[in-house]
């Protein structure tokens, strides 16, 4: 039991980190097409702008709606970035403390 704690929180860890990479993909990708770079029309280029925006976007909404973008720049995925690095350094490992010393 207790090995399956723990495996249930390193696949959750190992989700945030993911997502982590996802949300640093996506602004590169981003400036990437904002300065011209690369294109949409890129079939290619445009299923990854695609996926990273449906995977990054319900994470980023809820951000967007309270902190307005600074001029052209949108900080929400730097703010997202720290609230998610939050939670895997210090709720996962107090959660997975707490949930191991009601099972032991």
């Amino acid at each position: 039991m207790i090995a399956l704690i723990g495996f249930v929180f390193f696949i959750l860890d190992s989700l945030l980190s993911l997502l982590v990479f996802a949300m640093i993909a996506s602004a590169i990708l981003s400036w990437l097409v904002a300065f011209d770079v690369i294109n949409l029309r890129n079939q290619f280029v445009y299923g990854i702008a695609k996926f990273l925006d449906a995977v990054t976007r319900p994470v980023l909404a809820p951000f967007q709606k309270i902190i307005p973008p600074l001029g052209n720049v949108d900080i929400s995925p730097i703010i997202a970035i720290l609230v998610i690095s939050g939670i895997q350094r210090y709720l996962l490992p107090a959660a997975q403390g707490a949930l191991l010393n009601l099972v032991v």
